[in-house]
């Protein structure tokens, strides 16, 4: 029986539209293997949606993405929109987009490819076998807390405020796609705050240590966020699941990021309690190389299959193209970002090519 989605497409801005047609392409090829029948519709976001409206998140597009089943995203932004006000800037779109479709929960896996192993600036035995997945909360914490700003005091002086704050509610709405993550994965979940100095911190671990009851299969640990970022580096093995605040997800995925010594292959995903979710790399737009054939889709194609495994709930597809991508770095396919000496340097269009021919074998 065919399965059928809605599925909106925001190309964006620099390198966006070419990594974007490899994921397509890679979608329409598994959709055929795995009878998935893939209704697209693109829409503007970013700069491109800037020249063409003067917004960067048309209500077409906010609307096109709400009536969808899953939102696939690749890149905005770029020197052209930098001096623009923040609020025409196309990073106020992306930010639109996360709060129109209620979008708290980002996941951001880092995982080691064995054969992108020596790209680490670690150690090889350190980083082997690492697969993390960061689940930080998107739209609390200190930078949504009020109240905020600069503001003059009595004095004379300037005092700049920022209130770190979360609720009951958001804490326990964070904590079950955590949970729900970990279940997917190896069952062991480590929680990361700063509950020793911080009173947020230890509403935190209260609510998320009280929910760990509801979990029994879940191996729930805790740890603050300053000893998390030393384990990370001292030894990432240790974990699976981490779940975090604001800020300190913000901080640690990109620290957990770079144990994989490539930022260009890393998926992301954005979900909220009903709706789509927005999956999209981790990487910018490069607009250095826009339009060159040069681009890494690997990361795209990887957000794809992040789409399909936690929007989409088609855990079968989303393997298969993990495993494509595997299987075209064992056969030495490299775009110029991981190149090293003996690979076979592909541009954005040929990497394409190279993984729809293993998907068509598999």
């Amino acid at each position: 029986m065919t399965q059928s989605y809605r599925i909106t497409l925001l190309p964006g801005d620099g390198i966006g539209p070419e990594i974007m047609a490899v994921a397509v392409a890679v979608l329409k090829q598994i959709g055929q293997q795995l009878n998935l029948r893939w209704e697209f519709t693109e829409a503007l976001i970013g700069g491109a949606a800037i020249d063409a409206t003067s917004e960067p998140l048309p209500a077409e597009t906010l609307e096109a993405c709400r009536n969808s089943d899953s939102v696939l995203l690749a890149a905005i932004g770029g020197y052209k929109w930098d001096n623009l006000p923040r609020h025409q800037r196309p990073e106020t779109g992306l930010l639109g987009l996360r709060a129109g479709l209620g979008l708290f929960a980002n996941l951001r896996p880092a995982t080691i490819f064995p054969q992108l192993i020596d790209a680490s600036s670690l150690k090889r035995e350190v980083v082997e076998g690492v697969d993390i997945m960061v689940v930080r909360e998107l739209t609390g914490g200190v930078y949504f807390g009020q109240p905020k700003g600069i503001f003059t005091t009595e004095t004379g002086q300037k005092r700049g405020v920022n209130t770190m704050a979360y609720t009951e509610a958001e804490i326990d709405r964070i904590g079950k796609v955590a949970f729900e993550t970990a279940q997917k994965r190896s069952g062991k979940l480590c929680s990361v705050d700063k509950a020793n100095v911080l009173d947020v911190s230890q509403l935190w671990r209260d609510r998320i240590t009280q929910m760990a009851l509801t979990y029994p299969d879940i191996e729930l640990s805790h740890l603050y966020v300053d000893n998390a970022a030393m384990q990370l580096l001292r030894a990432p093995k240790q974990f699976d699941t981490i779940v975090t605040g604001n800020l300190f997800g913000d901080i640690l995925s990109d620290a957990a990021a770079m144990l994989t010594g490539s930022i260009g292959m890393l998926p992301s995903a954005s979900l909220g309690e009903n709706g789509p979710g927005v999956f999209e790399p981790v990487h910018g737009s490069a607009p250095d190389i826009a339009g060159q054939d040069k681009a890494n889709p690997l990361a795209q194609v990887l957000s794809a299959a992040m789409m399909l495994r936690y929007g989409l709930n088609q855990p079968q597809a989303a393997d298969r193209i993990e495993q494509a991508v595997l299987k075209v770095l064992e056969q030495g396919d490299r775009t110029g970002d991981i190149m090293s000496p003996g690979m076979n340097q592909l541009g954005c269009k040929a990497m394409g090519k190279a993984l729809i021919e293993v998907l068509s074998h598999g």
